[in-house]
Parts: C-alpha cells; structure tokens; sequence
C-alpha cells in the first residue's frame, strides 16, 4: 500500500481510541430497574442482525436482560480493556479476540464472512471486479485496517497487488455500508452478511479474490464476569443449532471444518 493510505490509517486508528476512551466510562449496570439480571454482550457490528434474534430467543427461556453493544471489534476491545462492564464478547476476526489475552475464556470460532463490493443500485459506475475500484472516479470507502473488515481488505489489496486509495476510511462495516447507501460513496467493502442485510438498498460485485481472505468470528466469555452461567449458556446458544439457525439465515458460513 502506498505511504499516503498507511499515513491515513494511522489517524484513523488515533480516532477509533479517541472515540472508545469516552464510551468506555458508560459501563452498563449489572441489574435493570425490574431487579433483572443484565447480561452484557459486546458484539462486532457485522454480528447486529443475527445476535439481535439470538439474544431475543435467549430471553424467552431465562429471566436475564441481554444487553448488545455493537461496534467495530477493535473499539469494543478497548472498551473492554478500559473496564467496560462486559460479560461476553464476539469479534470479527480472531487477531482482535487475542488482544484481551487472558481475559477472553476459551474464545471458539462459530461462523465465518468474506467480502464484497456493495455500490447504488443497479451498479451505475459498472464496477466489475475489485480492481476496477483503482478507477479514479470511483469513490470507494473502507474499513480502517484496524478493524478485522479493513484488515480483510488490505490482504485483498495484498494477494491481488491492487492498492486502493479510498476517499475514507471508517471504524465499522456498517459505517461503510452507511456512506454508500447515502450516497457518499459509489462503492464499498463490506461483508457479504451486510450486503444481504442491506436488500435493495445495494448491487453486489464480487471477486474470486474475496474467497481466499476468509473472517474467522470467535466468541468468548470474560474472565470476571458476574454472571458466568448466563454467560456461558448464551455463548453455548451461539455455538448450537439456535445461533447456526440465525446466523445461516443472516449470510454468514459455518466455522471452516
């Protein structure tokens, strides 16, 4: 990659610290005003649909409260090691999981993403593969490579030899798929679980490359948790045919082997 966009993603890593260092001291309560149990779930923003129907089905069968935070992997593990009240946390990919070190117990993979191009509609600036965002009239958009979506990228850019040079850079997926659905940018890479959640609002352009920079999502509870029953039994739901269901039905693929 060139110096210029190693330069930009330095900044951007400066930004996502900024930005955590202040939703770190926000640290949930362990119980809710009815007297509940409040059990606190970090997940990376890709995970919003199908955690989301996760959580629900764990509620109907345990008097706990499940409290999701989604955000891009890396700001959640900052919160987290600025001692955000968590219990549980599922990342995007396995590097960002190892950061928490020993605070992640037994972290297990439990589904898989890849990338691809999201653009308007209908693919008006004909983008047809992923060297075709080079094009300098194409505003492309990305992940920082901080967090695990900018990373895929930038092994992308890597295996193919292809070096993009977005207009920006952002902290989450759902950040990017937000500039292109708004109209800032003509294309982005995001995965393939938010492109499908994206509907109509998005025309997709893959890329044999994409196949070969696979997401791997662990899941794990943390050390000091209050509540490690209801910890381990959500993580338990996420790893079983309950979270297979929702997270086949929201795009991702099962853990490799």
């Amino acid at each position: 990659m060139t110096m210029s966009r190693a330069v930009r993603r330095g900044f951007a890593a400066v930004g996502v610290v900024l930005a955590v260092a202040s939703a770190a001291t926000g640290c949930a309560s362990n119980d809710d005003a009815a007297g509940k149990a409040v059990l606190n779930v970090y997940a990376a923003a890709s995970l919003t649909e199908a955690f989301t129907e996760i959580a629900d089905e764990y509620e109907k069968v345990h008097d706990v409260d499940v409290k999701l935070n989604f955000a891009g992997s890396s700001a959640l593990v900052n919160q987290i090691q600025q001692g955000a009240d968590a219990d549980v946390i599922a990342t995007a990919n396995q590097a960002t999981m190892a950061r928490l070190g020993e605070q992640a117990v037994d972290p297990k993979v439990f589904a898989t993403n890849t990338l691809v191009i999201v653009t308007a509609p209908g693919n008006p600036k004909n983008i047809v593969n992923f060297a075709g965002l080079r094009n300098p009239d194409i505003k492309t958009v990305v992940c920082a490579v901080e967090v695990p979506c900018g990373a895929a990228t930038a092994q992308v850019e890597k295996n193919t030899g292809v070096d993009l040079d977005p207009v920006s850079e952002e902290t989450s997926v759902s950040a990017v798929l937000a500039k292109v659905t708004s109209g800032q940018a003509d294309a982005g890479l995001v995965y393939v679980t938010d492109a499908r959640g994206a509907g109509d609002a998005v025309a997709t352009v893959g890329d044999a490359a994409f196949a070969r920079v696979v997401n791997s999502y662990p899941i794990a509870t943390l050390k000091g948790t209050t509540h490690s029953e209801d910890a381990q039994m959500f993580v338990g739901m996420v790893l079983g045919e309950t979270g297979a269901e929702y997270l086949g039905a929201a795009g991702f693929a099962p853990p490799a082997g």
